[in-house]
């Protein structure tokens, strides 16, 4: 099995990398996180994946032994093959779906790219227990809160114009200090703090 490669980037988009190790070149699939990590012209070191099947011997790659790792168990769950594997590491950080799992947060997962909800389901019945060190304890607040309240305050917030990124942190906080918040005093909270 092929751990990692070694050499320099000859091609390069977003969903793939062809790797010059020594005059053979490895066409390797890599997630959009792993994409942005790496130059054209420039040498590179990627932990990969190597999946042979009957039609095919194939290659991840990842910037990361905690993105390998994650990509490993996203595809041991049945229904999430390798692509969709690597889009949802293109969409979202190892944390946020170590998070939504954890907090059983499926509507999360659902925002992929093709996961639907029976296979968002098996994602987090399959790997509650496996993702723990991929969480962090501090910024892992959502397992203290009632993701449904979150989750409407968020999305109103989104309808109003205001960008998920600068109210999830705000809504965290608030919700930490005070889990029994209501969707609509979080949101006028979050209004108050942005």
């Amino acid at each position: 099995m092929i751990f990692f490669l070694k050499g320099i980037v000859q091609e390069l988009s977003p969903t793939y990398v062809i790797i010059d190790v020594n005059g053979v070149g490895y066409y390797v699939g890599i997630s959009l996180q792993t994409s942005n990590k790496l130059t054209l012209g420039k040498e590179t070191f990627i932990f990969t994946q190597q999946i042979i099947r009957e039609d095919a011997h194939l290659l991840f790659g990842f910037h990361t032994k905690e993105e390998k790792e994650m990509f490993n168990l996203l595809i041991s769950v049945n229904g999430v093959g390798a692509v969709s594997a690597l889009i949802l590491l293109s969409s979202l950080d190892l944390k946020d779906i170590a998070n939504a799992i954890l907090n059983k947060n499926s509507a999360l997962l659902q925002k992929v790219k093709g996961v639907g909800a029976k296979t968002a389901e098996r994602i987090i019945v399959d790997l509650k227990d496996k993702v723990l060190k991929f969480g962090t304890s501090d910024e892992n607040i959502s397992t203290f809160v009632d993701n449904k309240v979150r989750e409407e305050s968020l999305s109103a917030l989104e309808v109003l114009g205001i960008s998920r990124k600068m109210s999830e942190k705000i809504a965290d906080r608030i919700l930490k200090q005070n889990p029994e918040t209501q969707t609509e005093d979080l949101v006028k909270q979050i209004l108050k703090n942005l």
